[in-house]
């Protein structure tokens, strides 16, 4: 009696909690095909008129384009650039190590709207104009402590030992860091590049502040919002929920799975 209740109980809490998380999404792509102009109950019917009005509209393309190439350059960057921190803080004895680790991880802790305001002053002072640019500037401003993160807690003292053997092998510093260390941590990597791209996607503040009239695709949702509510807000927010899903089964197949033991 006890196991069939305690049983009852945890179906009703998964439940409840994965409704919680996943109702709201749910509604979005149920009123993207709503025939209708507001996607408020009752629902009318389906039609996909929606989906055919946001391929045809050049802004939303474009910003979606936008948000690709800020999303996956800037993404790059900061992994790049993290894993050079995380290998120069964890392999070599730099002055001050500590509060560079801290330095390189504050960012972290600093609201978005702080870091883009900040970032507003500098760009002014120093006459650059806002674009696509500068709104990569923030991205990398951003998730360059997440991948700095992700990739240093990898870096074991296990691993030391095959950079050791590579050196005495005649591989140089270099050459170890690209094709011993480097591989050897590809899951971390991996993970830390898909989640930034990820956060990059999904940023608003640093895009709204940080672009004129390139704009990515989050600026360009809030742009439309402001008329009211429209159901082609719903069909771009479910292609990006769409794309979202696509990333994290990538990144599940390919970083996350576990190889079964030969």
């Amino acid at each position: 009696m006890y196991s069939r209740l305690s049983n009852v109980l945890c179906g009703t809490y998964f439940i409840a909690i994965y409704g919680f998380i996943f109702l709201p999404v749910a509604v979005l792509v149920l009123y993207s095909f709503q025939d209708g102009t507001l996607p408020i109950p009752p629902f009318n019917g389906v039609t996909f008129k929606w989906y055919s009005e946001v391929f045809a509209d050049s802004k939303l393309m474009s910003a979606l384009a936008n948000s690709i190439i800020v999303a996956v350059l800037s993404s790059i960057i900061a992994c790049l650039l993290g894993f050079c921190a995380a290998y120069a803080l964890s392999r070599y004895r730099l002055p001050g190590s500590a509060f560079q680790r801290i330095l390189i991880t504050a960012p972290m802790t600093v609201s978005y709207l702080i870091i883009a305001l900040g970032l507003l002053v500098l760009f002014n002072w120093m006459g650059i104009r806002l674009s696509l640019w500068t709104v990569g500037v923030g991205h990398v401003v951003i998730n360059l402590p997440l991948c700095f993160a992700i990739i240093y807690a990898s870096m074991g003292d296990h691993q030391k030992n095959i950079e050791r053997a590579a050196r005495d092998l005649g591989a140089n510093n270099f050459q170890v860091m690209l094709l011993i260390t480097a591989p050897m941590l590809m899951p971390s990597i991996l993970a830390a590049l898909f989640l930034s791209i990820t956060f990059s996607w999904d940023e608003f503040i640093i895009s709204f502040l940080l672009s004129r009239f390139d704009v990515t695709l989050p600026v360009e949702i809030w742009s439309l919002l402001r008329s009211g509510l429209n159901p082609k807000t719903n069909a771009i927010g479910s292609l990006v929920f769409l794309l979202s899903v696509g990333l994290l089964i990538i990144l599940e197949l390919f970083v996350f799975r576990q190889r079964s033991p030969k």
